[in-house]
Order: C-alpha cells, then sequence, then structure tokens
C-alpha cells in the first residue's frame, strides 16, 4: 500500500499533525476546564479526541483515497471557554456533546437540514464565531498584567517566530510558556510522573438551557468554520469527496467520545492544506498516504496526553487560556473580515457578534445563543418590507 517514493506524503502529515496537535490543544484543556473538567477528565478528553481523529482519519482516507484529514474543532473549544460553568456542571456540558454530535449526524443524513444550516448568512456565522474568538484573544493582555513573568516569554517568542517561522510561532510559545513555569517552580516533577493517557468516564446529563448554550453554537461554529472550510480547502486542490460519510462518522464519533471528555471532531481546515496541496506530495492521489500519516501520529501523540497536562496542571487559567488566545489570532482575522465585507448584512454580523462577545446569560442560556438570535432579529427587521429578499434567509 506505501509505495517508494511516498516518504513526501509521509512526512508532511507528520509534521501537519504536530503542528496541528501543539498549535491547539492548549485550547482544548482551557475549553474543557472551563466547563468544569479536573485535569484527569480534561486529559481524557485530549486522549479521546486526538485518537479518535488520528482512527476516523486513516479509515476516511484509506477509503475514499483522498487526504481526508479529520480534526478537533479549535473554535468549538473556544465556544466553551466562552460559555464557562453552565447550568449542570461537566455532565450537562458531555450531554451538550453529545447532542451537538448528533446534530451532525443528522446533518449528514437529511439533506433538509443540511439545507436548513447553510441558510443561515455566513457572515452571521462567522460574526458568531468571532464573538466566541474575541472574549480568548483578550487573554494575553490579562495575563501579561497579572503574571508578567511567565507570559512575557511566551508572547516574546510567539512575536519573533511569526516573523522569522509562522508555523512554529504557537508551538514555541507553548514551549516558552512551560519553561517559564518550569524556572517559576509550578511544575512539579510529580506531575509528570503519568505521561500516559488514563481515560475517565462521566455519565452526560442533558439540561435544555445547557443544550442551547454549548450544543447549538458548538455545532454551528464546527459546521460553518470546520467542516465547510475544510470541504472548501479539498475542493481548491481538485477533491470532492461524499460529505455525508464524514459528517456521519465525525458526528457519530464524537456522540461516543463525549463521556469521555470529546467534544468535537470534523473535517481539517487549516492543517488539510499541508497534507491536500503540494506539500502532500507531487502525485495528487498518493496525498491520502499524508493524511493516514497524521492520523497515525495523532494517535501517538494521544497516547502520552498526560505529559502535555501535567504541564499546563500547575498554570494559572490565564496563562493557558493567553496560549490559546495567540493560537485563535489569526482566525479571529478572519472571522472578522468575512463577517464584515457583506455591507448589507453588516449590522446583524455586528450584533451577533457584540452580543456574543458580552458573556451574557439570561433564562439559563449563553450570550453564543443570543448573539445568533439577536443577529436574525436584525437582518429580520432590516428586510421588513422588501422584496427579492436573498434565498439564504
Amino acid at each position: 500500500m506505501i509505495r517508494r517514493g511516498d516518504a513526501q506524503p509521509v512526512v508532511a502529515g507528520l509534521v501537519a499533525a504536530l503542528v496541528g496537535f501543539v498549535g491547539s490543544f492548549s485550547v482544548v484543556l482551557a475549553g474543557l476546564h472551563a466547563v468544569g473538567a479536573d485535569r484527569a477528565e480534561s486529559a481524557s478528553g485530549l486522549a479521546t479526541l486526538s485518537i479518535g481523529m488520528g482512527v476516523l482519519g486513516i479509515v476516511l482516507s484509506w477509503r475514499a483515497r483522498m487526504p481526508l484529514s479529520i480534526a478537533w474543532s479549535t473554535p468549538g473549544a473556544a465556544v466553551l471557554i466562552g460559555a464557562g460553568q453552565v447550568h449542570g456542571g461537566y455532565p450537562a456540558a458531555l450531554g451538550a456533546f453529545v447532542v451537538s454530535g448528533g446534530l451532525v449526524v443528522l446533518a449528514g443524513l437529511s439533506r433538509r437540514f443540511e439545507r436548513l444550516i447553510t441558510a443561515i448568512p455566513a457572515p452571521l456565522a462567522s460574526a458568531l464565531l468571532a464573538g466566541v474568538l474575541l472574549p480568548v484573544c483578550l487573554a494575553p493582555a490579562r495575563s501579561l498584567v497579572a503574571y508578567p513573568g511567565l507570559t512575557a516569554p511566551m508572547v516574546a517568542t510567539w512575536l519573533l517566530l511569526t516573523r522569522f517561522a509562522p508555523r512554529l510561532a504557537v508551538p514555541g510559545a507553548f514551549a516558552a510558556a512551560a519553561a517559564a513555569l518550569v524556572i517559576d517552580g509550578r511544575v512539579h516533577p510529580n506531575a509528570l510522573s503519568h505521561p500516559l493517557l488514563q481515560l475517565t468516564v462521566v455519565a452526560p446529563t442533558f439540561h435544555l438551557g445547557t443544550v442551547l448554550s454549548i450544543a447549538v453554537p458548538l455545532f454551528l461554529v464546527t459546521m460553518a468554520s470546520q467542516n465547510l472550510a475544510g470541504l472548501a480547502v479539498l475542493r481548491l486542490h481538485g477533491y470532492e469527496p461524499r460529505l455525508r460519510p464524514v459528517l456521519t462518522s465525525t458526528g457519530a464519533v464524537s456522540a461516543a467520545s463525549a463521556p469521555f471528555g470529546g467534544h468535537a471532531l470534523n473535517l481539517a481546515a487549516i492543517t488539510a492544506g499541508l497534507m491536500a496541496g503540494p506539500d502532500g506530495g507531487p502525485r495528487p492521489e498518493r496525498r491520502w498516504i499524508a493524511a493516514a500519516s497524521g492520523g497515525l501520529t495523532y494517535i501517538i501523540l494521544g497516547l502520552f496526553t498526560g505529559l502535555a497536562t501535567g504541564f499546563v496542571a500547575g498554570a494559572p487559567p490565564v496563562v493557558i487560556e493567553s496560549v490559546a488566545g495567540l493560537a485563535l489570532l489569526g482566525a479571529l482575522g478572519g472571522a472578522l473580515r468575512a463577517a464584515t465585507d457583506d455591507r448589507p448584512l453588516r449590522d446583524a454580523a455586528l450584533a451577533t457578534l457584540v452580543i456574543t462577545a458580552s458573556g451574557i446569560t439570561a433564562a439559563g442560556l449563553g450570550a453564543p445563543f443570543w448573539g445568533l438570535v439577536g443577529g436574525l432579529v436584525v437582518l429580520a427587521v432590516q428586510r421588513l418590507g422588501t422584496t427579492g429578499s436573498r434565498a439564504t434567509w
């Protein structure tokens, strides 16, 4: 199956997986911690996601003979950071993960449901994502004031690497933060004594307010900013995958992994370009090997998640959120641009953004839900009495 001359896609998959994991695992840990997971539960969620996306990436790529790389939903983890402690605690958050995964399966099975979701104007979906990301991206500024000794080396490293080695900027920032934590004595050797994964199981519970506050925004940003974006990247490089098996499999595995702490799996969007493009090898029909190689790398990394969480355990939460904020700055810029490019929809998109970023909770429902509702209300009012409205709304 692997032939002579396949070294380039194998290496491309290895590099893409390392960059994807190291560049965003702190976002996942911060998100799980925000909704009430302890250290063991956060490590379990990280391991489950990593192994799940590795197995799915290998299976889907091999069956389709396309570079169908799978990733955890980094914007979805940002949704969790914004949601914070929810009614019903961590078990209720896991219930929301189950519902979100079920919605993805439904989207894959029902063309009508898929059309309903895609009917939400893209600028509003981008504004929802931007509103979720904005508070997270403010964390480096807060952390610089509260913990300058821990944060300044991280920010300085990130700034230098964005100039000279952009792909290493976020991993380098985490390495600098980890070194600062060790020097400051916040990482005890005992915290690193269990490097291998240790899974924990928590029975999900279901609370309507938590489902609406977490599951719906998690589903929307995962679909809009990950699955649809990942599909666009694949099409850009000449691949036309069937979306149904991707959605049904990632949604089902997401729901099944929820008791272990997994929040959402989806098509890779950012690292997909490394595997589906020329970096994945000179022969497009063999680039599926890059996604399979990346999947194997994710599985191996998932087996050693205890080491990653050991470094994070002794850090103040805002410091870890700072790493996440730096990792998500590019995503925030893209979301802001997409949210404001369409002039007729700009007011509705801005309403969605500011309500989502406000962090409000009303009637047990979180800000992302009310942000989307607010944006749709503004859009509906602006279109009162108009004819020839766009088909997307």
